[in-house]
């Protein structure tokens, strides 16, 4: 076998290698999980890394769903990202999402707080009353 018949057969050895490489990659991916397992917000006060799988499996914290995401009570639509009903704006709108739970006149979008502020008064709150998790800025908030 010459040189040259070698080298023809390790690129074809590669070739074949790689296309069942991706083969395989694409016909066996992994499923994505459940839930999430970490989500990056990204507010101006800088990245916050919050770690849901954490807080939310019996080997971490054991924290319930319904906990935080907390309404409507007990009820598999309220497990939606935040921001559906939490704006991260300062206009106050009636996102879609609320509509699906509430009547017209039940809704109070003035008083339905913006995201951030949300999030600050049930996370930091949470960390506070257990005496657990960071409650400075910068424990949190990573530029």
């Amino acid at each position: 076998m010459t040189a040259k018949n070698e080298l023809q057969l390790a690129y074809g050895i590669a070739i074949v290698l790689l296309i069942i490489g991706i083969l395989s990659f694409t016909a066996f991916s992994a499923k994505p999980p459940e839930e999430p397992v970490r989500i990056m917000f990204k507010p101006t006060a800088g990245k916050v890394l919050f770690t849901h799988k954490t807080h939310a499996e019996l080997g971490g914290y054991g924290i319930d769903c319904y906990t935080c995401h907390h309404h409507p009570e007990y009820d598999e639509s309220a497990l939606r990202p935040c921001g559906d009903c939490h704006s991260q704006t300062q206009e106050r709108t009636e996102p879609n999402t609320c509509r699906e739970c509430h009547e017209e006149g039940e809704l109070e979008t003035e008083n339905t707080p913006k995201r951030s502020d949300a999030f600050h008064d049930q996370c930091i709150g949470c960390h506070k009353e257990n005496d657990a998790g960071p409650i400075e800025c910068s424990e949190c908030h990573v530029l």
